[in-house]
C-alpha cells in the first residue's frame, strides 16, 4: 500500500527506521494505549521492526507503514492494515508522535487506508481494537464509521479490550 495525501506520505518501514519506532513505541501515549513492547534500545527496536513489522508485507496489502509528512519526509507515525491471529477479520492499526497528536494526521491516514481496504482489497468489514478507556481512539473510529462491536478481552482489573467494526457497503 503506497498511498499519499496532501500533507502525509506512507511508505514501507525499514531497519533504518528504528530509531523512529523506539521513540513512536517508548512515548507516554503509546506505552499507556497500546503497552510495553520492551524496546528499551534502538537496536531492539530494529530488530523488532525485523521480526515483526517487515514479515507482515508478505501479504499483499498488509502491514504497517511508516507516515511521514509530504515535504520534509519527517516520520510521524505509523497506519496501516493488520491481520491478527485472535480476530476473525482485517484490523486497523495506527498510532503518531504526541507532537503530530490532534493535527487531523490520524485521521487523514486512517480514511486512506479505510478506503484502500474497501476499493483495493474489496474488503466487507474492517475492524479495530483498542482499551475501552482510549477516548481519542474511539472519537477516531466512530469519525471514521466505526461501531462498538464488543469487548473481545475482558480485563481483571483495568480496562477492557473493545472491538470496533465497519461494514463496508458492496460497489455498485
Amino acid at each position: 500500500m503506497f498511498a499519499e495525501t496532501d500533507r502525509v506520505r506512507f511508505r514501507q518501514l525499514s531497519a533504518k527506521d528504528a530509531e523512529f519506532i523506539y521513540r513512536l513505541y517508548n512515548s507516554d501515549e503509546f506505552l499507556r494505549f497500546v503497552g510495553d513492547k520492551n524496546l528499551r534500545s534502538v537496536r531492539d527496536a530494529k530488530y523488532y521492526l525485523l521480526d515483526s513489522f517487515l514479515p507482515m508485507y508478505q501479504i499483499a496489502g498488509l502491514g504497517l507503514y511508516l507516515v511521514e509528512l509530504k515535504e520534509s519526509k519527517t516520520p510521524i507515525g505509523i497506519c496501516g492494515l493488520v491481520k491478527r491471529e485472535n480476530l476473525e477479520d482485517i484490523d486497523i492499526g495506527y498510532g503518531f508522535l504526541p507532537e503530530y497528536c490532534n493535527k487531523g494526521y490520524g485521521f487523514e491516514s486512517a480514511q486512506v487506508t479505510l478506503e484502500y481496504a474497501r476499493t483495493s482489497l474489496g474488503l466487507a468489514k474492517l475492524v479495530a481494537i483498542t482499551l475501552s478507556h482510549n477516548l481519542p481512539c474511539i472519537r477516531l473510529l466512530e469519525k471514521l464509521g466505526l461501531s462498538f462491536e464488543r469487548n473481545v478481552e475482558e480485563a481483571v482489573s483495568g480496562p477492557s479490550l473493545a472491538l470496533y467494526s465497519v461494514t463496508f457497503k458492496p460497489a455498485s
